[in-house]
């Protein structure tokens, strides 16, 4: 099982990856980054990062009526990935269920030119999978 470091290393082996970052979406805090950050600050990219998580799982137009409290320890969170697309890059985050509470994201940032979103996506959810934290 991979730990942070490790798997934010496997994100920066996509086509196009320019920065990846592990982010509590509750603090705004990144718990990891590689790679570069999104307008050149990680703490501001984990931040903006955060609050729109924390947008996409509080808001009840994106969870199914019965999702519940979306930090509850071993809660599935009620929104899977966010993607957020500019017209030069792809932004996905992926919601990371974990054992004592689930407020972790990856975020992973792609060039559009050499990205695939698509992949990105299935590799970023294998990585959520199999993440440790702790």
């Amino acid at each position: 099982m991979p730990g942070i470091d490790e798997s934010l290393l496997d994100a920066m082996r996509l086509p196009g990856a320019r920065g990846a970052a592990v982010i509590d979406w509750i603090s705004g805090l990144a718990l990891g980054a590689v790679g570069e950050a999104p307008g050149g600050d990680l703490e501001t990219a984990a931040a903006e990062t955060a609050e729109l998580a924390r947008l996409a799982a509080e808001s009840a137009s994106f969870r199914p009526a019965d999702a519940g409290d979306a930090t509850a320890p071993g809660k599935e969170p009620p929104v899977q990935d966010v993607i957020l697309t500019t017209p030069d890059d792809y932004h996905v985050v992926r919601f990371v269920t974990t054992a004592f509470d689930s407020s972790v994201v990856l975020h992973l940032w792609l060039g559009r030119a050499e990205g695939n979103l698509a992949l990105a996506r299935i590799r970023l959810a294998e990585l959520a999978e199999r993440l440790v934290l702790g």
